[in-house]
């Protein structure tokens, strides 16, 4: 039995790479139901220790954050950021605090990543509260700073540069449609 049911939000149930912001509030609401499992981990290990349907649902935490999150942030720094800055200039401060964030994000990461590792390896028994409870503050800061800014892009990006920054971003991941 798994942790916890993840649910897909609605963004994910109808996005795709045609529709590249709509995705990238998919990749949100992925990042929010991973964030929301490893608050529940500490709990779950208490009483169920380490067993398989921890060790299911934690290598798909690693995953989604070795793979998918550093795409995703790939996506808004070198396609999205830009395009928004071109339409909504007054964003700026906003895009450096983000992409600072990115780096903090990612530091932590490098730090619990390993310790989820060990997890599944059983070379530990626990993960660091400390650790999750930064990832999962330091997630939920950045997402509340950046969907505003994804708004702002579906109002003022014309929908030819968001088509184009689609197939980019398909392409990143070898996505065909």
């Amino acid at each position: 039995m798994n942790m916890i049911h993840i649910q897909p939000t609605v963004h994910a149930q109808s996005a795709s790479w045609a529709q590249p912001i709509e995705m990238l509030f998919a990749c949100h609401g992925r990042v929010k139901n991973f964030c929301r499992q490893l608050g529940m981990l500490p709990d779950y290990l208490a009483k169920n220790g380490i067993n398989q349907a921890v060790k299911n649902d934690v290598k798909q935490i690693i995953t989604y954050f070795n793979v998918a999150a550093p795409l995703h942030h790939e996506d808004e720094e070198t396609d999205f950021f830009p395009a928004l800055l071109r339409y909504v200039p007054q964003a700026k401060a906003d895009i450096l605090k983000l992409e600072a964030e990115h780096v903090g994000i990612h530091k932590i990461w490098a730090q619990l990543g390993v310790q989820l590792q060990e997890l599944i390896d059983e070379k530990r028994t626990d993960v660091e509260q400390n650790l999750l409870d930064d990832y999962r503050a330091a997630y939920a800061r950045h997402i509340a700073l950046e969907e505003p800014l994804f708004e702002l892009g579906q109002k003022h990006i014309p929908a030819d540069q968001l088509t184009a920054m689609g197939k980019i971003m398909a392409e990143r991941r070898k996505i065909r449609k």
